[in-house]
């Protein structure tokens, strides 16, 4: 892992849900850099999770979900599945066609705040190698 002199990490972990072909869903695992600057307008936090629970959805907007509380499976189209939980961003860029599913896989609880970003804001995110 990237440090700073301190043995501070320069990165945290992030997953990114991006389109492909025939509609379908996949992810990417990587980072972002920490101390990165995003201008964005606005975030809100949630924390319902009755709605979209297994149900196949794309993302409503490009956007950062930051867990919280709880640890969750995704799905994407392929059959692939990753966790989600503290510590690791969710960038959500699946915007179209028949997107993900999550499910709870640890309590009953999903605590995040999502980060809207403009169609034209870069993500910072950087593919693992």
């Amino acid at each position: 892992m990237d440090t700073d002199q301190a043995g501070t990490p320069n990165y945290l972990k992030a997953i990114r849900l991006i389109n492909i072909e025939d509609d379908k869903c996949a992810f990417e695992t990587g980072k972002i850099p920490i101390r990165q600057h995003i201008n964005v307008n606005y975030f809100f936090a949630q924390t319902d999770v009755s709605t979209l629970e297994k149900i196949p959805h794309p993302a409503p907007r490009r956007q950062y979900v930051i867990t919280l509380k709880g640890k969750l499976k995704f799905t994407v189209s392929n059959g692939e599945t990753f966790i989600i939980e503290p510590g690791i961003i969710l960038i959500a860029n699946d915007t179209t066609g028949i997107g993900h599913t999550w499910e709870i896989v640890d309590g009953n609880e999903w605590e995040r705040i999502y980060i809207p970003l403009e169609e034209d804001t870069d993500d910072y995110f950087m593919i693992d190698q």
